[in-house]
C-alpha cells in the first residue's frame, strides 16, 4: 500500500471541505491526515491530504477529485520536490525529578516548551512525520497526558505560486 500527499487548490466557498471529504466517505476511501488554511489569496484555500491504497486507487482519488467544481489544482507533493511538516503538542507528566529529563529531549528536537505547570510540560514541535515519529517514542519513557498532531501540510519546493494556476 502507497500513501500520497496531495496539495489541493480549492475556491474558498462555504461547504468546500464537506463535498471534498464527501467524495472520500461516499466512495470508502479513508484520509489519513488533512489540512486546511487560507492562502495568501484569501479567495482559494489550501487543502493538504493524506492518503493511503494501492496505485489504481490512488490514481482514482485524484480523478475524482480533480472532477470536483471547486477544485483548482491538484499537485502530488513527493518526497524530494517538496517541504512537509507537521505540528504537535505533547503534554507529559513532569514532576520536579523529571522536568529536566523531559526538558532534555525537547532540547534534542529543538522544541519548545509552551507551557509549565506544576506536575506537566507542554511541548511543541514541528516537523516530517519521522521527526515527529523519533519524538514521541522517545517520550514513551515518560506519562503523555495528551497528544494533538495538525497533520500534515505541505507545498513544493520553487518559486512558483498559486497564480501560475489561476485563470485570470
Amino acid at each position: 500500500m502507497s500513501k500520497m500527499v496531495l496539495s489541493i487548490l480549492v475556491e474558498n466557498t462555504a461547504g468546500v471541505l464537506s463535498r471534498v471529504s464527501g467524495l472520500f466517505s461516499r466512495r470508502g476511501y479513508n484520509i489519513d491526515s488533512l489540512t486546511v488554511g487560507v492562502t495568501e489569496n484569501k479567495e482559494f484555500s489550501r487543502m493538504t491530504v493524506v492518503v493511503s491504497g494501492d496505485d489504481q486507487i490512488l490514481e482514482q482519488i485524484r480523478k475524482q477529485l480533480d472532477k470536483l467544481e471547486d477544485v483548482v489544482e491538484i499537485k502530488e507533493l513527493k518526497a524530494d520536490e517538496s517541504v512537509c511538516r507537521e505540528l504537535i503538542l505533547v503534554k507529559v507528566h513532569a514532576n520536579e525529578s523529571e522536568r529536566q529529563s523531559v526538558i532534555a529531549v525537547a532540547d534534542i528536537f529543538r522544541a519548545k516548551i509552551v507551557d509549565v505547570a506544576k506536575e506537566s510540560l507542554m511541548i511543541e514541535l514541528t516537523g516530517n512525520q519521522a521527526k515527529i515519529d523519533a519524538f514521541i517514542k522517545l517520550l514513551e519513557g515518560f506519562r503523555i497526558l495528551e497528544i494533538v498532531r495538525t497533520g500534515i501540510t505541505g507545498l513544493t519546493r520553487g518559486s512558483g505560486d498559486i497564480a501560475d494556476f489561476i485563470e485570470e
